[in-house]
């Protein structure tokens, strides 16, 4: 019986932590920025995850850990449907741009189709195509 008084005492106090920690959320409101995974150089290395902000009309991409890459001057080249073994790492409804800037290094970056607009405001395409589908 004790056992059982416990559990029901932990069950209440993780549900009330768990309740205000999502009203604290809540209350701060949207974070700024586009989330994404990314994979630089591009077809290489593994995906991390970070965020995309466009200040001032100079996108930067700031990983989860480690140093912000400036993307200056930078342009996407193309936007693709992730392959089968890319889905299981990323989001498989997700879209992957691939955008060159700086001398010519190259990156690419996985969206949700939702955020796929804002991220081409941010860094504009090169061509004048676009895959969507």
């Amino acid at each position: 019986m004790i056992e059982i008084v416990v559990a029901v005492l932990a069950a209440g106090g993780a549900g009330w932590l768990l309740r205000r920690k999502h009203l604290a959320r809540k209350a701060a409101g949207p974070v700024p920025g586009i989330p994404c995974m990314v994979r630089s150089p591009a077809g290489e290395g593994r995906w991390r995850a970070g965020r995309v902000y466009a200040d001032a009309g100079a996108a930067r991409w700031v990983p989860g850990r480690g140093e912000a890459v400036a993307l200056a001057g930078g342009r996407a080249t193309g936007v693709r449907m992730p392959t089968v073994k890319e889905g299981l790492v990323i989001n498989p409804g997700s879209r992957i741009v691939t955008c060159v800037y700086g001398a010519g290094a190259a990156m690419e970056i996985a969206v949700m189709p939702l955020d796929l607009r804002e991220l081409l405001a941010a860094v504009p395409q090169a061509g004048g195509t676009e895959d969507t589908a």
